[in-house]
């Protein structure tokens, strides 16, 4: 979805006069990150979501889009970039038990003493974005398709 459709879905459900009020900007401006580019050259106003996927883009720095999920409250999780495609679905399910097996046991080690330290959260927070990460690529491999029956086999 491009930036100015997101906004005019936003402005269905919130008043452009209260975004721009509360932004202290004109409603001529909000009601422009609504409209679709006029072309190819830029013109016209670039929207805070544009801008902000520009400087994602430019820096590769994935903290961007993180500080933009905890604004609303959620997280970021990156999308993994090898989806487990071509490999048989019991392999690929037991790589997500033994992550969660992995997280759990790293929760496990670090509550053992009834304390968590700082370190203990970081290590309990890394183990937990991998598995996040593992099983969207399961996720994403299972809608492309990517466990349904081979050439010469049918579902049963």
């Amino acid at each position: 979805m491009d930036s100015h459709e997101v906004m005019k879905e936003v402005l269905k459900r919130t008043s452009a006069k209260q975004i721009a009020a509360d932004m202290a900007l004109s409603l001529s401006l909000i009601y422009k990150w609504a409209e679709p580019p006029l072309d190819d050259s830029g013109s016209g106003a670039s929207s805070p979501l544009d801008r902000v996927g520009q400087l994602i883009r430019i820096t590769g720095d994935a903290r961007l889009a993180q500080w933009v999920c905890e604004q609303a409250d959620g997280f970021y999780i990156r999308n993994p970039h090898n989806l487990p495609s071509g490999r048989p679905l019991i392999p690929v399910t037991n790589d997500i038990v033994q992550e969660f097996a992995d997280m759990l046991a790293t929760i496990a080690v670090s509550s053992a003493d009834n304390v968590i330290t700082k370190d203990e959260a970081k290590k309990i927070r890394a183990r937990w974005e991998e598995l996040k990460s593992v099983t969207e690529g399961f996720v994403k491999a299972a809608e492309s398709g990517s466990f349904g029956p081979g050439k010469n086999e049918e579902k049963k």
